[in-house]
């Protein structure tokens, strides 16, 4: 009940300030590309060791990522290239933050996390990569525990708390994610080809059987 009223509250203050937003003509691309913006700050300030300030700046992106679509379906403006748009523009801002805090951790000379932050930034990227080019095979390839969203919410209890255990589970999981839409890919193809195999199989031993007759 708490949790369905903090999100109601939630949802009337976005709806404000998409209003406002779409009152003075705010273009959606150019939210996306602030958040963007906003997205190299929070990594500055990640490579100086501000966790803190990080965290809240990167709540202050994430509500960026989240109004630019709602602007756009407010304003009638969604369009293929926004879309695509929104897309690259998330993952140079994924990559720019574990930018930052591979920085950081050069800097305070801890080069395990340095490569563990690497492989954060390798899940991250082949999360995403994955599901684009399985839906260029099957419909669609939403599997797996972790995605974008997860993610950030994730790097923002990391810097208000404890970042070090944040990215073991960051790197894990996203990681996981993508092994598991690799073997949800592979086991959709050859359904679809047993299925396709059956077919064939079917209709000539219903064309055998009319010949026969």
């Amino acid at each position: 009940m708490i949790s369905d009223k903090i999100g109601a509250g939630a949802q009337v203050i976005l709806r404000g300030i998409v209003r406002a937003l779409g009152f003075f003509r705010v273009k959606p691309n150019h939210l996306t590309f602030l958040g963007f913006v906003m997205s190299v700050v929070t990594a500055f300030v990640f490579s100086r060791g501000s966790f803190k300030l990080a965290g809240g700046l990167l709540i202050l992106t994430g509500l960026f990522d989240m109004v630019d679509g709602m602007v756009a379906r407010t304003m009638n403006k969604v369009t293929p290239f926004g879309a695509f748009f929104d897309s690259i523009m998330d993952r140079y801002s994924d990559l720019i933050l574990y930018l930052g805090l591979i920085i950081y951790y050069g800097r305070v000379d801890r080069m395990n996390y340095v490569v563990l932050v690497g492989v954060v930034m390798m899940g991250s990227v082949l999360t995403s990569y994955a599901r684009a080019r399985a839906e260029c095979l099957i419909p669609k390839c939403k599997v797996g525990f972790l995605e974008r969203p997860e993610r950030i919410v994730l790097l923002i209890i990391g810097s208000f708390y404890f970042m070090d255990p944040v990215l073991w589970v960051i790197a894990v999981l996203s990681n996981w994610t993508v092994v598991h839409r690799i073997l949800y890919t592979r086991s959709q193809i050859r359904a679809r080809e047993k299925a396709l195999e059956e077919s064939t199989r079917v209709t000539g031993e219903n064309r055998s059987a009319t010949f026969r007759a």
